[in-house]
């Protein structure tokens, strides 16, 4: 075998889970091969087990996990992956009894944004929650110091930690010191984002499930930027949690309206809780959004399960009440889906069709500057910043310059209307 194939070589795995009375089972195994391809190995087999229950010793059956044995041998396979998150007994037991390596669900999608990280933040925030998985799951090695002698008796008992203790205490102080790190950089992230909010401009946040075309359709916007956006573009491919950095980027319209734009990271169904926990600060955009415009994958047949996990993770992470556009997108795939087009708050849409982005953007608009006002401002040559201010950041109709000051008209917030308040001559809706 030449040294090319062995670099591009994928680890062949079998993927297995119990049904349990999950409606959905189906298409989380699906998702589950999905997932085993964005970490970069290749599904041999597939094994399911139809049951109202998990074994509470060994998830499987045991005439299951007979059969995975049998099944990994004759496809000479020695990793099995699993559809949900086991106790750390369960995968000992089996891995006791077919001498076979298993990896749940969770620690999949760990490996899967462990190498997808690519900022300070993700990746301490990634490596926290592996640390918090690993702690409960670390067991003895066969090293003396595993167990004191019980022939010792009382005599033997408090003279030395065992190396279970001391594994678990290393890897405590970790995610201590790693929480420590990651609120220091946290800091800066929100000294950032509270930059981003002390501007008058709205924010908008792209919400979703991973891979539904949250960054193809941050690029097309881009694309309607009145200057240049090539090189503010943001990273997309057709994978799951292609990128795992929140991006925001300032749009620009020929019309002279401006608004932020943020592309918050994929979310997936049996999302490990402790990812969630860590990942809130990289969420924040989309708490802090005046509108959030949730991409679902209308081509996928699986469509409403996506959207019911990303509003039940929205809720675990505090996002609520918060206006919303439904997005449907790859209505190009859909065979007979009309597109595009707007139903209220929905718009059925390509991410990749220029009319549909066009469309896309006449509907935020509609919603991000519906109370806004159109205003004539005076300002005093002795406030200038106050009109740097309002040029920078707010849609400029017209601006001139008087014997009294600059004479500006522009298209003003509830929150600018009130700051600028005392500069005001007139105002009207427009």
């Amino acid at each position: 075998m030449t040294e090319s194939k062995l670099t591009f070589e994928k680890t062949r795995v079998i993927v297995a889970g119990v049904s349990h009375l999950q409606p959905d089972f189906e298409y989380t195994m699906q998702e589950l091969a999905s997932l085993v391809e964005a970490n970069n190995m290749e599904v041999a087999d597939t094994i399911t087990q139809k049951s109202d229950t998990v074994s509470g010793a060994t998830y499987f059956g045991s005439g299951k996990v007979t059969e995975i044995k049998e099944i990994a041998n004759a496809d000479d396979v020695n990793i099995i992956v699993l559809n949900d998150e086991l106790t750390p007994s369960q995968i000992r037991n089996l891995e006791k009894e077919t001498k076979l390596s298993f990896m749940d669900r969770t620690e999949l999608i760990l490996q899967v944004f462990s190498n997808r990280a690519q900022t300070k933040q993700a990746k301490l925030q990634v490596e926290i929650a592996k640390l918090q998985y690993q702690l409960p799951r670390i067991h003895p090695s066969g090293n003396p110091l595993d167990q004191q002698s019980a022939s010792g008796g009382l005599a033997n008992r408090g003279a030395g930690e065992s190396k279970l203790e001391l594994d678990r205490r290393v890897i405590r102080k970790r995610i201590t010191a790693l929480r420590n790190e990651l609120k220091t950089v946290d800091k800066t992230v929100d000294v950032q984002s509270r930059r981003r909010t002390n501007t008058t401009l709205p924010l908008v946040s792209l919400v979703g499930y991973t891979n539904a075309g949250k960054s193809t359709t941050m690029n097309g916007l881009l694309n309607f930027n009145k200057e240049d956006s090539e090189d503010r573009k943001v990273f997309e491919k057709n994978m799951l949690f292609a990128t795992l950095d929140t991006s925001v980027r300032r749009i620009d319209l020929e019309d002279n309206s401006s608004f932020l734009l943020s592309d918050t990271v994929g979310f997936v169904s049996k999302l490990p809780h402790n990812l969630v926990e860590s990942f809130k600060t990289t969420l924040k955009e989309a708490q802090d959004a005046d509108i959030l415009i949730q991409v679902i994958d209308v081509s996928d047949e699986h469509w409403q399960n996506m959207l019911e996990v990303t509003e039940q993770t929205l809720k675990e992470i505090g996002v609520v009440d918060k206006p919303m556009i439904y997005a449907f997108n790859k209505a190009d795939l859909k065979k007979g889906q009309q597109f595009p087009t707007i139903e209220g708050d929905n718009i059925y849409y390509s991410a990749l069709d220029k009319k549909s982005i066009a469309l896309l953007v006449q509907l935020i608009k509609q919603k991000i500057f519906a109370d806004y006002k159109q205003t004539e401002l005076l300002i005093p040559y002795s406030d200038q910043k106050i009109t740097e201010e309002i040029l920078r950041n707010s849609q400029i109709v017209k601006k001139e310059f008087t014997n009294d000051g600059s004479l500006i008209t522009a298209n003003l917030s509830p929150k600018e209307l009130e700051k600028f308040n005392k500069y005001i001559e007139t105002e009207s809706s427009f």
